[in-house]
This record gives structure tokens, C-alpha cells and sequence, in this order.
């Protein structure tokens, strides 16, 4: 398992595979920051010579470049899969109507999303066309309890809700954990959650839940607007647009409606 950092758990690599371990390393490493190669040796903890072999190959195979002198960046080849892994998930394709639909709607910026390792990734993004731009972007990820998106994706999830809330929110006390607890219940309830400016100043969010065939929340589909083109009074009023957006999407995905999952 490679984690955030950059750093790979070592009791988790197959027996045999430690030399492609390493090449991962290196490509994490790289995506999360560390582009030089001492950075990339302090971040993983592979020797020096070592990894120098590995970025020149890496290089070579196009899944790193090189930046500016003595700099590295990911490569073009990451960029054709990364093309290549989304045109193969249906879902965004699946979606993408309607999600045409709502931004033309409504000017704001859609995002579609699934949950990945206890965070929120980003897998489509449709810019709005007024107020400032968000800073998220496709493949990024964001913390599920502070993000209008991932609360959808944790609806009805009542067991989760506070051990992810605490994880994200070290220092948290336990008012701030039976807050954060009312208002899922209340958003479960209503079927959609907010973002009340919670992960980034000036930025209000509505979204809603995406269900699959099973019945069970696959994604999640969300609206952002800044503050003054997201009164309260909007907010409550885009709650049965998005989950008519998520439903559409739904259906698409073989949800029948007569079932749900948490």
C-alpha cells in the first residue's frame, strides 16, 4: 500500500515485487511533491544510487520528465492513463449528461466524486461560469466530513461518522463530534447535505447521493457557488435539484429506487 506520503507499508508488498515497490515509491513520491533526487531519497528512504537508476528509467518509460534543472515532474505516460483509467470507469461517462445539464442550469461548478480510501476524489469537474474558481481538480482529494460531497457519500452511515470525523478533526471535542453527528442524521433525513463554507472560506456546497442497482451510495454529485451566489435560501431550494440530478444518474447506473443501502 502506498500512502500519501509517499511511503510504502512494507509488510503489505508481495514477496518478490520490492524492486516495482520502489519504482511506485518513486512516482508517489514525485506526484506528492518530493521532484528533486534528495528529496526523492529522504521521502522514500531508498538509497541514492538506487533511485537515481530508477528515475532514469522512469524517465525513459515516460512516467517521469524532467523539469527544471535537477527537477523531475510526472511524466506523459501517467497522463495517458490516467485518460485511459477514467474512459473505462462508466460511471463519469454514465453521468456526464446530466452533469452538462445542471452546470448549464446553474452556472456553478459540479463536481462528481467517489470515496477512495476514506477521502474524496474528485473524478469530473465542470467549471462555473461566474465568482471565483475552485481550488479542487480531477484526481484530487478532500476530507469527507468537512466537504458538502463526502458527507453525501456517508449518508446513513451512522456507524463511520464519528470515528472519520475525529480522524479528520484531530482536537475535535465531543460537542464538535455530536454536532457533526445531528447534522448527518438531519442530512440523511433530507437525502443531501451541505457545505456550509466548512473546507474552504467563501465556498458553499449542495450535493447529493449517486446509488447503483444494489442500492448502495457508489458517488456523489455536488454544486458549488461562492457565498453571494449561495444564500441559505438557495441552498434549500438546490436540495431537490441535486437529488433529481442524482437520481437521473442513478437510474442510469440500474437503481430502481425501491431499495437503499447504506
Amino acid at each position: 500500500m502506498i500512502e500519501d506520503s509517499g511511503t510504502v507499508v512494507s509488510d503489505a508488498i508481495p514477496q518478490g515485487t520490492q524492486t516495482l515497490a520502489r519504482g511506485l515509491q518513486i512516482v508517489s513520491a514525485v506526484a506528492h511533491g518530493s521532484t528533486t533526487l534528495k528529496s526523492v531519497v529522504d521521502a522514500t528512504g531508498i538509497g541514492r544510487s538506487s533511485a537515481h537508476r530508477m528515475i532514469q528509467l522512469l524517465v525513459h518509460m515516460g512516467y517521469l520528465r524532467h523539469g527544471s534543472p535537477g527537477e523531475f515532474r510526472l511524466g506523459p505516460t501517467l497522463i495517458e492513463f490516467g485518460f485511459t483509467a477514467l474512459n473505462q470507469d462508466p460511471l463519469p461517462v454514465v453521468a456526464r449528461e446530466s452533469l452538462e445539464a445542471l452546470a448549464e442550469r446553474t452556472q456553478d461548478t459540479i463536481h462528481l466524486s467517489v470515496e477512495d480510501g476514506e477521502s474524496v476524489l474528485y473524478l469530473h469537474k465542470i467549471p462555473g461560469t461566474r465568482g471565483a474558481e475552485m481550488r479542487s481538480r480531477i484526481g484530487h482529494r478532500m476530507p469527507m466530513t468537512r466537504t458538502g460531497v463526502g458527507k453525501a457519500l456517508l449518508l446513513g452511515q451512522d456507524d463511520r461518522w464519528e470515528r472519520i470525523f475525529t480522524a479528520e478533526n484531530p482536537g475535535a471535542d465531543a460537542s464538535a463530534v455530536e454536532a457533526f453527528v445531528k447534522r448527518m442524521n438531519g442530512y440523511t433525513h433530507d437525502g443531501a447535505s451541505l457545505d456550509l463554507e466548512e473546507n474552504e472560506p467563501g465556498i458553499r456546497c449542495v450535493a447529493a447521493p449517486i446509488r447503483d442497482g444494489s442500492g448502495s451510495i457508489v458517488a456523489g454529485v455536488s454544486l458549488s457557488a461562492t457565498r453571494p451566489y449561495m444564500p441559505k435560501e438557495r441552498m434549500q431550494a438546490l436540495v431537490p435539484v441535486m437529488k433529481s440530478a442524482a437520481r437521473e444518474i442513478s437510474l442510469r447506473l440500474g437503481y430502481t429506487g425501491d431499495r437503499i443501502r447504506a
